[in-house]
């Protein structure tokens, strides 16, 4: 299977590093594109066998799944030039730009026949580089294998839902936009913990495994956050009293405004 990425910037050349660390594409059967030559050295810098070209046709002529990874307001002008190139009966199409629906992307890509264009969306975020990515993924005119096997490849890359696109906004404001809301929550305690006396690289290791460590036991546990919390805040203690403070400066509704605000 041969996959085309096309515009391997940050969040293309994720997705090329996550699938070289996988099992279902072997590294040489990707090709990344890109405008610079210093984003492909960074592409080569990951894996020197995954392909690398500045020539969006060259890539996608032989590929079995094309990879849309540009900027929104260039995807329409980048489809247009790739036209004459593709096979919209045999080839399948993923976008990972947000805010372009499937309607959008079949009409692009196969203006004559868009009903015939299988098209997927995936949202991914940056963590698919370190296989720990979050991706939502729905599709058109696409059969229950085509979906598993795009599906699949998203999962060596970390963990994918399969959603109506109706939830896609939603699901990048969670896990896309979410990535950094969890890092900016990550340095502002950092920050916090070189005020209460740790050195700063100390004070964001402390976080960053305390943040892990969080996410692993919720993850391994099923439990609803509010379970492991009451296991330990006890009464009177320390515990309560921060998380009240922070509730107080209006932590938990500042969150749900941020996501809200992405939508």
């Amino acid at each position: 299977m041969k996959v085309a990425i096309i515009g391997a910037g940050n969040m293309g050349g994720a997705i090329a590093a996550g699938l070289a660390k996988g099992k279902l594409v072997q590294s040489s059967d990707i090709i990344c594109t890109a405008r610079t030559q210093a984003t492909l050295d960074k592409i080569k810098a990951i894996d020197p066998d995954i392909v690398t070209t500045n020539d969006n046709a060259f890539a996608t002529k032989e590929a079995d799944i094309v990879i849309l990874a540009v900027k929104p307001w260039l995807m329409e002008e980048v489809i247009a030039d790739l036209r004459e190139h593709i096979d919209p009966f045999k080839q399948i199409f993923v976008s990972v730009a947000a805010g372009i629906t499937l309607e959008e992307l079949g009409g692009w890509i196969s203006p004559s026949s868009p009903s015939y264009a299988t098209v997927f969306r995936a949202i991914p975020n940056t963590a698919a580089a370190v296989l720990e990515s979050m991706t939502f993924i729905a599709s058109t005119n696409a059969d229950e294998d085509q979906i598993k096997m795009v599906c699949d490849i998203f999962d060596e890359m970390g963990t994918t839902m399969y959603v109506e696109e109706r939830l896609i906004p939603a699901g990048t404001a969670l896990a896309s936009c979410g990535i950094a809301f969890a890092m900016r929550y990550i340095r502002a305690a950092s920050e916090g913990g070189v005020e209460i006396g740790f050195r700063p690289e100390e004070a964001r290791k402390i976080v960053e495994y305390t943040v892990k460590g969080a996410a692993e036991l919720l993850l391994a546990s099923g439990n609803n956050p509010e379970v492991e919390i009451d296991k330990v805040t006890t009464a009177g203690g320390i515990t309560i009293k921060g998380l009240n403070e922070m509730e107080h400066e209006g932590f938990t509704s500042a969150v749900i405004k941020g996501l809200k605000a992405c939508l």
